[in-house]
């Protein structure tokens, strides 16, 4: 597990490739950032929640 271990960070950097071990960042582009879109929030309203039944177990006896 060294230099020439292409599974490896170490083994990557010395043969100078990229992959999962080494993943490539690349440069965000110069300029102005683009806005981002907001998104509108609406409110609406939650559904009512139906009561349940309790279930009674009739005795045996």
């Amino acid at each position: 597990m060294g230099k020439g271990d292409r599974r490896t960070a170490k083994g990557k950097r010395s043969i100078a490739s990229y992959g999962n071990a080494r993943t490539h960042v690349s440069k965000v582009a110069v300029g102005p950032a683009a806005p981002v879109a907001k998104k509108t929030v609406t409110k609406t309203a939650a559904p009512a929640k139906k009561a349940v039944a309790k279930k009674t177990v009739a005795k045996a006896g």
